[in-house]
């Protein structure tokens, strides 16, 4: 009798510590809830775009959320170069239409998206305060005149265009000692501000986002090519359909009202 409640009672043991060592299997938790993608859009953009486009950033970013813009700006000529050595780019908004077509021509921007947004027109300006007496592209041969402000030609789309209209004015060669050149538009708009060059070529838009130069004279559209601003989605682009996007917004209405304002036809 004895042996056999030792017999039930050893099985009552085993079986309680079965139960104790038996784990409830895991519920299997919802999934989390992630957040909407994050896109940074890379905007090669030319240096005369710089206020138009910090003013579309804002207005551009409270209606897409999920979308910054980062922008890089430049002489076109530079901005192309840096996204043919493989420079991280989403969209190439260019001040020529020289600088798009060498990146075309590499297969470097998507063809069906490039699309002209804006124009420009070149002006000779000074500043405020100067006592220059100029009020024409043909008189920069004035001897007052000691330092021209021009992009440099090669990279600078506006400096292209000066260049054009000095060489129809023939007057190209006989100022060139006089020439200081800029990296891009806004560094020759600076020289003419801080009275290093006594006067500079810009472009419109460029003169009107300054309060310290005046226009002294505006150039002649048939002295140089067309002043057109292509721009197109990089083919490198890890984020396509958001560059395309925003290039939709570029020729929009609300596109096209910043770029007015500041200047751009």
């Amino acid at each position: 009798m004895k042996k056999h409640w030792l017999a039930l009672l050893t099985a009552f043991c085993l079986m309680l510590t079965a139960c104790s060592t038996t784990q409830t299997a895991p519920q299997a938790s919802e999934p989390a809830k992630t957040e909407a993608a994050k896109i940074e859009l890379m905007i090669s953009a030319a240096a005369s775009l710089t206020d138009a486009l910090n003013e579309l950033k804002t207005q551009y970013e409270t209606e897409h959320p999920g979308t910054t813009l980062t922008f890089n700006f430049g002489g076109s000529g530079k901005l192309a170069t840096q996204i043919t050595q493989g420079a991280p780019s989403d969209v190439f908004l260019s001040a020529s239409k020289k600088d798009m077509d060498g990146l075309e021509e590499q297969q470097l921007i998507a063809k069906d998206t490039r699309q002209d947004f804006t124009k420009n027109s070149l002006v000779l300006i000074a500043g405020n305060t100067s006592a220059v007496a100029v009020s024409s592209f043909e008189e920069l041969s004035n001897a007052t005149i000691k330092h021209i402000a021009v992009g440099e030609p090669e990279t600078v789309p506006a400096g292209r265009y000066a260049k054009e209209t000095l060489d129809t004015l023939k007057m190209w060669d006989s100022l060139s000692a006089q020439m200081v050149f800029g990296s891009d538009v806004r560094q020759v708009l600076t020289f003419v501000e801080s009275g290093n060059a006594e006067v500079g070529i810009v472009y419109s838009s460029d003169a009107a986002a300054s309060k310290n130069v005046k226009v002294l004279a505006t150039a002649k559209p048939e002295w140089h090519k067309p002043i057109v601003y292509p721009g197109a989605v990089v083919s490198a682009s890890k984020n396509p359909d958001a560059a395309k996007a925003f290039l939709a917004y570029l020729t929009s209405d609300k596109g096209k009202a910043i770029l007015q304002k500041y200047g751009f036809q």
